[in-house]
């Protein structure tokens, strides 16, 4: 059963954006799980150095449904590039990964 799911990232400043993707991205069937953790991000913007206290979304999903997920957040989310990466699970508990297959739409 392991390879075929992984952990989708992103990240939000706004307590409006961040509900909203849980809600839709739950609601589409895009992820079984997600957990949101406040984080401060560091990083560059149009070449200044900045700082932001952001929520880190970790989304607990299948690799098939990266692509609408994907879209999902960038159509939804507030930032002109908003981070979207995929980490794939290498191995994973049967029992839970079967939980992540059966809460999935994809």
């Amino acid at each position: 059963m392991s390879g075929q799911f992984c952990i989708v990232l992103t990240t939000t400043n706004t307590e409006s954006n961040r509900k909203e993707i849980i809600e839709q991205v739950l609601k589409r069937g895009l992820a079984a799980c997600i957990q949101a953790m406040p984080i401060e991000s560091h990083y560059v913007w149009k070449d200044e150095v900045c700082t932001d206290k952001e929520t880190l979304l970790i989304m607990k999903t299948k690799k098939a449904c990266y692509a609408e997920l994907e879209q999902v957040i960038v159509e939804l989310h507030s930032y002109d590039v908003p981070q979207v990466v995929q980490v794939p699970f290498i191995e994973g508990f049967n029992p839970y990964l079967a939980w992540i297959e059966q809460n999935t739409r994809c």
